[in-house]
């Protein structure tokens, strides 16, 4: 899988230099939010690279990876609502499908916001979550403002490792997937931790209050 995926972006990398890579990068993120096929986190990187070599702008770049991003996981939104029923139906055809259905729907109705940060960073879990927000009818305001963060956070990042530590990766396109990956697994465990302690710290908040009340 990664000796194709150094091989497609190979090809990619031939044509980071040119002003035409903007566009690539837009219709690269916004396929991957649908379809993912080709990570779009090592498109971004490689337009990070090609920006700190004085080839691209940083800025459009970063623009062009969130802007791809957000038109992708709004369009996933929309075909989960729209064909809810169907892709339901299709979930639900196999215990384990359904299983992972019932829990990204569970995880919205409790994180919502930050498992939309999160997935944003996981290739394929990003898919999952917006087409489910759709399916579930998650606020679409809600969604489209979390969505908007996330993508600037998720190209921002990617951008910025290319363009800060671009000889690292430039031949290594397995090592900046892995680095990505690696980075959403990390804040996914910041998230839970600063949840977990809110939600104690609520816990004890409510206790006392109760004692007070009873006393």
């Amino acid at each position: 899988m990664f000796g194709l995926l150094d091989s497609l972006l190979d090809e990619l990398q031939d044509i980071s230099a040119s002003p035409w890579f903007y566009l690539a990068i837009l219709a690269i993120a916004l396929l991957d939010s649908v379809v993912p096929i080709v990570p779009s986190e090592t498109a971004v990187i490689l337009g990070g690279i090609a920006a700190g070599q004085g080839d691209l702008n940083i800025a459009l770049v970063i623009a062009s990876g969130a802007g791809g991003a957000m038109l992708g996981d709004n369009m996933a939104y929309s075909i989960g609502k729209r064909f809810s029923v169907r892709i339901q139906r299709w979930y639900n055809a196999k215990p384990k499908r359904s299983a992972q259905l019932a829990w990204a729907s569970r995880q919205l109705a409790t994180r919502g916001g930050s498992l939309l940060l999160t997935a944003r960073f996981v290739p394929g879990g990003r898919t999952v979550i917006t087409l489910t927000s759709g399916i579930t009818r998650q606020g679409r305001i809600r969604f489209v403002a979390f969505v908007i963060l996330a993508c600037a956070v998720w190209a921002s990042y990617g951008a910025g490792l290319g363009y800060f530590f671009g000889n690292q990766f430039k031949d290594d396109h397995t090592k900046a997937f892995l680095i990505a990956f690696g980075t959403a697994i990390g804040l996914t465990i910041l998230l839970e931790i600063v949840r977990h302690v809110r939600r104690k710290r609520k816990g004890e908040h409510e206790e006392d209050a109760a004692a007070v009340l009873a006393g």
